[in-house]
């Protein structure tokens, strides 16, 4: 800021009557012009980018599909089908023969099993003495409920606290004697005797009692529990599992046992029943482990089917011993017994018929049931025409995005407005390639099929699409001349889609010649960014030099404008 006796000459026209700060932002102004037309070109350069970054992408799709119809695992796959699917279901691998074989099952695989000792549960008492078992602590397999029973008509209370001789002489009492109850260390059973027919339960017992112990009417006088009442224990640790013979692991606790060759490790006096049940079924040994609580008794059933054993071996301590498991009796499994074509019986340990079986090279068989159904194996057409017509539709895909962003359209009034990529020659470049090199005839191919119009497919005079005009004809050949079709699509030398695979890594690929477009593009946009921000920095040093000579006048013509009155008033003071 410049000033001459306090006034401020930075304020336009204040001492010039100019308004030198309108026209140095018009000045300004003028000078920046040349932006828009930068900016209206980095518009253009933008949309063309973004255009070919959207003919890349179909490309790439594109690329896709060319890779699908240049692998020749497609034209070796293969459809199934099952004449009866309740029977079995069948899939085939690529290049299995074609072929129909009738299928005959006599016999399902089933698996192996070893089912233990029955009652290894220790029994709830040792004598006939009772008085010392109590039902909350007693070894049932399912925990008593507290609440009432009846026997003979009469209501029973009965409480976790309660032993099981309370039980009993409470049905004394309760009905006058006309029903006694003991219990049998040997069998480990409950029994009701009475005068006459002994009748339990009615639907106003709250009690789960009668059925814990297996108590059941049967229109005499004498019940007995219909099973050993002990029963295992699985939560809680091996040492208290409540089993008849205790389960050690050596003292150690470094117990060991193997099922099929696999160790399985325990410690009695940490581990849980459940804990080594789940650990069998989680290990390699191909086994199920299970208790039986309805029968007391561990069972092992094989993972795979087939006749086959399960071996098992105490290693350190005694669990398969204390389990029952060791005296355990295998039921054999059984192999699948079927027939191919009426020929000998064939055998498989599983209820999958594979190759190896059947010797049927690359079919597998699922059999369900018995019984007799024909698969028919044969070349799976539909995926490769499918294949052949998603490339088209791709094909399509990209010649109409590149011919929307290429061609001008002229409104009502007769003013054209040019596509985005209309002066752009390397669009319409990728068009014409493509068409070329997917629509030539083939030289060099060894079968009767050369052009995609043996195919059936055809190209318009109008624009570059493809269309199949004649899809009988593409069926003709997929099921008369597949190896020709095969050979033109996947020649690595001359085939159609060697050509446009190579086409296209050149395009799109890593230094392809459309990457190549695209950072032209962004580096032509971004040097405009370059230049405005340059053409800024220049207005700005101008107006800052514009300001400077206009704040200068303003001084100057403020000190003229000083003198002048100042002479003013002195020569008026001498006139007068």
């Amino acid at each position: 800021m410049s000033s001459t006796s306090g006034v401020d000459v930075s304020l336009s026209g204040l001492a010039s009557g100019l308004d030198w700060k309108s026209l140095v932002q018009q000045l300004a102004q003028a000078e920046r012009a040349p932006e828009t037309q930068m900016r209206a070109d980095q518009t253009k350069l933008n949309d063309a980018k973004n255009a070919y970054s959207s003919i890349k992408t179909e490309l790439s799709v594109l690329q896709s599909r060319v890779t699908t119809l240049q692998d020749t695992s497609l034209y070796d796959s293969r459809t199934t089908s099952s004449s009866d699917t309740t029977v079995a279901s069948a899939t085939a691998s690529a290049g299995a023969a074609n072929g129909t074989y009738a299928f005959t099952i006599t016999q399902l695989a089933t698996a192996s099993k070893r089912t233990g000792t029955a009652d290894v549960g220790k029994a709830l008492s040792s004598t006939a003495d009772v008085s010392g078992v109590t039902l909350g602590t007693a070894g049932f397999a399912t925990a008593i409920t507290e609440g009432t029973i009846t026997v003979n008509g009469q209501q029973i209370a009965i409480a976790k606290t309660d032993t099981l001789q309370d039980v009993f002489d409470r049905i004394a009492t309760a009905t006058g004697n006309a029903v006694t109850a003991s219990y049998d260390p040997a069998t480990d059973k409950i029994k009701l005797t009475g005068t006459g027919e002994v009748v339990l339960g009615s639907a106003t017992d709250t009690s789960n009692f009668l059925q814990v112990a297996k108590l059941y009417n049967n229109g005499t006088n004498s019940i007995s529990s219909s099973g050993a009442l002990g029963s295992v224990t699985l939560t809680g640790t091996m040492a208290n599992s409540n089993l008849a013979t205790a389960v050690s692991d050596g003292g150690s606790g470094a117990g060991e046992f193997k099922i099929n060759g696999v160790s399985i490790s325990y410690n009695a006096t940490t581990d849980s029943m459940a804990n080594v049940l789940a650990r069998i079924n989680s290990s390699a040994a191909g086994v199920t482990a299970a208790y039986d609580v309805v029968n007391d008794r561990f069972t092992l059933t094989s993972k795979s089917t087939g006749d086959m054993d399960i071996t098992m071996a105490d290693v350190t301590g005694n669990f398969l011993t204390a389990t029952g498991l060791s005296g355990s009796t295998l039921t054999h499994g059984k192999n699948l017994l079927y027939t191919v074509n009426g020929g000998a019986q064939q055998v498989s340990q599983s209820n999958t018929i594979s190759d190896a079986s059947s010797g049927i090279s690359g079919l597998s068989v699922s059999a369900i049931k018995e019984g007799t159904t024909t698969v028919s194996v044969a070349t799976d057409t539909s995926s490769i025409k499918s294949a052949i017509t998603s490339f088209i539709d791709q094909y399509n895909r990209v010649q109409s995005l590149i011919d929307t962003n290429t061609a001008s359209s002229t409104d009502a009034n007769g003013v054209v407005t040019a596509g985005t990529l209309a002066s752009d020659g390397d669009a319409n470049d990728i068009a014409a390639t493509l068409r070329r090199t997917v629509f030539s005839q083939i030289s060099g191919l060894t079968g009767t099929i050369n052009h995609l119009a043996d195919l059936g497919i055809q190209t318009s005079g109008n624009d570059n699409s493809l269309t199949l005009s004649d899809s009988t004809q593409l069926d003709a050949a997929l099921s008369s001349n597949l190896d020709s079709v095969k050979q033109l699509f996947t020649d690595p030398t001359n085939g159609i889609m060697v050509g446009l695979s190579g086409y296209l890594d050149r395009t799109i690929g890593e230094n392809g010649t459309l990457i190549a477009k695209q950072n032209s593009l962004t580096k032509q946009a971004s040097d405009i960014d370059t230049q405005v921000a340059n053409l800024e920095k220049q207005i700005s040093s101008d107006s800052d030099h514009w300001t400077s000579e206009f704040v200068s006048m303003e001084t100057t013509q403020q000190q003229l404008n000083q003198q002048l009155s100042y002479l003013t008033k002195q020569f008026g003071s001498s006139s007068g």
